[in-house]
């Protein structure tokens, strides 16, 4: 026996290599000092362009997400899901991205699927602004069932520890202001599915009027990234720091200052557990959110699962965004700036609610 027979076929891993690496240059930064193939990707952090530099790094996954690829045959949207998934998880605090890596595990590598998923991987990276600096691609037969795959994400990214966003601030009577989601993002697939395949018999080209749309295309929306709606706010004083003239034009930087205080004092990206988990992670000790159901249209989608699968409220509100993908905190008297900004650049977002005395949790009126 040799390795092909049992499972491994070096050369579709080369040629998916090969297939590989011109997507990845594709999003090369300066910073970008190796090529694809190397042990270890190499980036050169130019630490001058900030006064006290804080890495921040995290790892995720598209999740059962990857199940409605396969069944649809589509593979070049959930790179590009876990790319901005991950850019959200580290914008929350503040963070700009600097590489991604990715790691895809298979049973039996195909380069034609190898290369549609690097190909949204390359595509959300150049969006970002974020280099694809390398990864690992692993066929494991007996592993994975026949024509699935696993995909992972890890991503490194840089902030001021002066512009650190981690909710410290944060005080009774802060307003709460949502960003629209574009779907499911990458979270509450199990039910989805379960409830669409398993309970409705649907298949991915089934056609839902209310949705106008194919069960496949409803369900593989991509995952937004929230980065370029919000980096013109990261570095925005709030107005209480400022003159009562200032014009909502006139955003001028942070300073280390302690009477300039951001205008963003927290952000939750509403991921798996919806808002009622995700939202407590940034709250003090002492500090409650308080969240307006009908503050904001929820999308048909979600309707749509909640009445065909007869999910209860609580479970909706705990396993999807509903419509909300990110969560933006600051002082009442910023509340109308923030949305005016938003809103100013095309985004749909909507004072969901507040902040009160109580203990770290998500209270719905």
């Amino acid at each position: 026996m040799d390795y092909r027979q049992s499972g491994v076929d070096i050369d579709a891993g080369n040629e998916a290599v090969r297939r590989i690496k011109a997507l990845a240059r594709s999003t090369f930064t300066p910073g970008v000092l190796s090529d694809i193939g190397l042990f270890g990707g190499l980036f050169r952090f130019d630490g001058q362009r900030h006064r006290e530099p804080v890495l921040v790094a995290s790892a995720d996954g598209v999740g059962t997400k990857l199940k409605v690829a396969f069944l649809s045959g589509r593979h070049d949207t959930v790179g590009a899901d876990l790319v901005n998934h991950c850019v959200n998880d580290i914008l929350v605090q503040g963070a700009r991205p600097l590489f991604f890596l990715d790691y895809l595990a298979t049973g039996r590598l195909s380069p034609d699927v190898a290369e549609q998923v690097v190909a949204g991987l390359a595509r959300g990276c150049r969006e970002n602004g974020c280099a694809l600096l390398g990864g690992e691609t692993a066929e494991m037969p007996g592993f994975y069932a026949a024509g699935e795959y696993d995909l992972a994400g890890f991503i490194v990214g840089v902030v001021d520890r002066d512009n650190l966003i981690d909710g410290h601030s944060l005080r009774p009577g802060d307003r709460l202001i949502g960003l629209a989601s574009s779907g499911l993002h990458t979270n509450g697939y199990s039910l989805a599915r379960q409830i669409v395949f398993e309970k409705l018999g649907l298949g991915v080209q089934s056609r839902v009027p209310e949705l106008q749309a194919t069960v496949g295309d409803a369900l593989l929306q991509p995952h937004r990234s929230y980065l370029k709606i919000i980096e013109p706010l990261l570095d925005v004083t709030s107005s209480e720091a400022r003159s009562p003239t200032s014009d909502v034009t006139d955003l001028g930087p942070r300073t280390s200052d302690l009477g300039r205080q951001a205008m963003l004092k927290g952000l939750a990206h509403i991921t798996g557990g919806g808002i009622t988990d995700n939202l407590p992670r940034i709250l003090p000790e002492g500090i409650c959110a308080r969240i307006h159901r009908d503050a904001w249209p929820v999308p048909p989608l979600f309707s749509f699962l909640e009445r065909a699968g007869d999910v209860p409220v609580d479970d909706l509100y705990r396993t999807f965004n509903m419509g909300i993908g990110m969560i933006v905190a600051c002082a009442p008297e910023d509340a109308n700036r923030v949305v005016e900004t938003l809103t100013a650049a095309r985004e749909q977002c909507w004072l969901i609610g507040e902040l009160v005395p109580g203990n770290r949790i998500v209270e719905y009126v």
